[in-house]
């Protein structure tokens, strides 16, 4: 079966490339490397092109007989959004639509895609599962709500059938050390402390004052590797014929503050490094942590690396 992965040269998506490629699927990646590196596309077929160039996506339809894609293209800087929603709206939104349509024009029905914790918000309860009500409070969050909701419409319309994966923090490396990270997002705290390492330089944590027990913000963080297997696991169950659309939280279930992390970096690296208070940003919930027991018993899905000090360690040696 040939898979397009859309955004395949990037972080998460170039490792998911992999991991399928040993599953024996034939993958097409489509990346125009803004972000991505085609270094990390070391096996399937890399197209360079723009998500946003429609002559470019019916080409690669056209020449390709795809049974599903797989989508991680989005832009996904919380502040950025804040500050610049302009350009999530169009990417997030109108490239992934022309998408879309293009596989409604081709006949292609099987779309995975790369959704968010984000759409949540500020949650209600400790452990958010897949009926917590969404009410995102940032353009990044709202971009990946829209996709969603308009998945549920070319369900209903065209028959398209969609998995939604909407995975808290993506952390982590190769656990083989055989796939480097490329461009890792660097607003994320862990490859913001590496980057740091480095090159020597302070951290700053963003923001002290949150209403949680140290202060700084609490995240559920989650193994690359972990999230390919979902990935895996998702699209078989979306190429079946009697397919239904879905969607999963994935996470493991525990928070990690950032000054935890702060201090499993430290242990994990060897490196005192220098630590700064700044503000908060803009659009920053105090927590999210998932539940993650719907993907667990419906996927039959469940983390092979959940801990703090593996992740790390990983991403540290995956980007050495």
């Amino acid at each position: 079966m040939a898979i397009l992965i859309v955004g395949g040269a990037g972080y998460i998506g170039s490792y998911v490339n992999l991991m399928m490629n040993k599953k024996g699927f034939e993958t097409i990646v489509l990346d125009n490397l803004s972000t991505g590196n085609k270094d990390a596309v070391n096996v399937g077929t890399l197209i360079v092109g723009d998500l946003g160039d429609t002559a470019t996506l019916k080409k690669v339809f056209e020449d390709n007989d795809i049974d599903a894609v797989m989508h991680f293209a989005a832009h996904t800087a919380v502040g950025e959004s804040v500050k610049d929603p302009g350009k999530y709206y169009h990417n997030n939104v109108v490239n992934t639509l022309a998408l879309l349509d293009t596989m409604v024009d081709y006949g292609v029905k099987r779309f995975l895609f790369s959704s968010s914790a984000a759409i949540f918000g500020s949650p209600e309860k400790d452990l958010i599962d897949e009926e917590h009500r969404v009410l995102p409070i940032n353009p990044y969050g709202r971009t990946k709500l829209m996709i969603e909701k308009i998945l549920g419409d070319y369900d209903i319309a065209y028959g398209m059938k969609s998995c939604c994966l909407r995975y808290f923090n993506a952390a982590g490396g190769d656990p083989s050390g055989e796939h480097k990270n490329y461009n890792i997002n660097s607003t994320n705290i862990i490859p913001v402390i590496l980057n740091a390492i480095e090159k020597e330089s302070p951290v700053t944590i963003f923001g002290t004052d949150y209403d949680t027990i140290d202060g700084t913000c609490v995240r559920d963080y989650i193994h690359i590797h972990d999230l390919a297997s979902a990935h895996i696991s998702a699209l078989e169950k979306l190429l079946v014929d009697d397919a239904t659309s879905s969607q999963y939280n994935l996470g493991n279930g525990d928070g990690y503050s950032v000054s935890d992390v702060i201090d499993t970096a430290k242990k994990v690296t060897g490196v005192n490094f220098t630590v700064i208070e700044g503000e908060r940003r803009a659009g920053d919930p105090d927590v999210l942590v998932a539940s993650a027991k719907k993907a667990q018993k419906e996927l039959g899905w469940k983390p092979e690396f959940p801990d703090l000090e593996s992740i790390i360690l990983h991403q540290w040696k995956a980007t050495l």
